[in-house]
């Protein structure tokens, strides 16, 4: 059974998700259009194991759908709102000072 997550929740949800290069790639990638799972590890020239990692973190997270298409399964935004979010956010990085507000930004990996 589907639920709804608070807006908390959901904005837990998408930080998770951008937290790794490899998963806003794929966002990214969805954004522009649904996806087999062999192309989008060919496009990001990843091995399909890690790619079938970052897909599972995304669906678990509520941002893909997996649907069937014969005997393939084909990727998608869970909703075609958040291809919006992902471009109101990339413009937004896009005003982001180049310094990093952590002193130990590089040390932690965090900014």
């Amino acid at each position: 059974m589907l639920t709804l997550a608070s807006e908390v929740e959901v904005l837990a949800r998408f930080g998770r998700a951008l937290a790794d290069p490899i998963r806003c790639q794929l966002l990214l990638a969805l954004r522009e259009a649904p996806a087999h799972p062999s192309d989008l590890a060919d496009r990001l020239g990843i091995s399909r194991t890690r790619l079938s990692n970052h897909l599972a973190c995304l669906r678990d997270c509520g941002l893909v759908v997996a649907a069937p298409v014969g005997r393939r399964t084909r990727y998608e935004l869970a909703d075609p709102r958040l291809g919006h979010a992902l471009d109101d956010l990339r413009t937004a990085v896009v005003a982001v000072e180049a310094d990093r507000s952590c002193a130990d930004a590089e040390e932690k990996g965090c900014c």
